[in-house]
């Protein structure tokens, strides 16, 4: 009996083999269509295929998509910074350029002063201007530690501003001309004649605000003085100095009794928007 069924486990495995190397001979020989258990595999594997590749592209393509948001995202932020910085180099430059034209025409008029006057200008920044309407003065950024004194002359490029009222080391307050006042016994009144005219001769002690002018008193009956005439210092005395320009004659007016003449001045100076100043170093004044 067991070698009966001995022998029906011999016939089915050569029955196995036998289809075996049949199917083999099938599969590989050259076919136009694929057997029925070939297609049934593939179907199946394709199946298989599609159910877990479309998750799996969608979620790779979904985090491809995560990436590039990113990469878009820091390339607007660095787009958003170099315009940024864009602007601020172009007013930063457009600035510069200003001041460096502004302070070039400066140098030529400081030259230009050096040359024909034999005074010195020095350049001051401003750094601040009183807003009090009672105090009418400022500060610039040189002091004693630069030779700067009380009583020395502050002008702009256009014409005479004001004088050193006091120093400290590293700044100066600037008492504007603006400031005169013949009623207020701590005004010093300037000298001043007429340009081309230096046997004119007044006195700048009056500030009007209401209509931004000077008073030029004390002129004689026979001075030559007249309307558009150009005034400047006259350096009578010798501790102010002479030829700097303080505006120009708007109108003359006759005194109650008609002895003496008041010319109203025009500033040559702009009393507003300052940026630099010049603070007038005479010989008489060393540093």
């Amino acid at each position: 009996m067991f070698k009966l069924l001995s022998n029906k486990r011999l016939f089915v495995l050569l029955i196995g083999i036998v289809l075996f190397i049949a199917l083999m001979g099938l599969t590989l020989a050259q076919r136009q269509s694929l057997s029925w258990p070939e297609k049934f595999v593939r179907d199946t594997t394709g199946f298989v295929q599609s159910i877990f590749y479309k998750p799996a592209a969608f979620i790779a393509g979904f985090f491809e998509d995560i990436g590039n948001m990113k990469a878009i995202y820091e390339e607007n932020e660095q787009l958003k910074l170099t315009a940024a910085q864009y602007q601020t180099d172009k007013v930063r430059f457009s600035g510069m350029e200003e001041e460096n034209k502004r302070l070039q025409e400066a140098l030529n008029f400081t030259k230009t002063q050096l040359d024909k006057y034999n005074y010195e200008n020095r350049i001051a920044q401003v750094i601040s201007v009183s807003s009090d309407p009672t105090d009418k003065t400022l500060v610039i950024d040189i002091g004693s530690k630069d030779g700067v004194k009380p009583g020395m002359a502050v002008r702009s490029i256009d014409g005479l501003v004001g004088t050193i009222s006091n120093t400290s080391n590293f700044s100066s307050t600037v008492k504007l001309l603006t400031s005169l006042d013949a009623k207020d016994p701590t005004s010093n009144a300037i000298a001043v004649t007429v340009v081309g005219k230096e046997d004119s001769f007044g006195v700048l002690e009056n500030y009007n605000p209401v209509n931004g002018t000077f008073e030029m008193t004390k002129i004689g009956e026979e001075d030559p003085i007249k309307k558009g005439d150009q005034v400047m210092t006259s350096g009578t005395g010798g501790k102010f100095p002479k030829y700097l320009l303080v505006g120009k004659v708007k109108d003359i007016r006759v005194s109650e009794f008609g002895q003496t003449r008041t010319a109203i001045i025009e500033p040559a100076a702009n009393f507003v928007d300052w940026k630099e100043l010049f603070v007038v170093f005479t010989p008489e004044v060393q540093e």
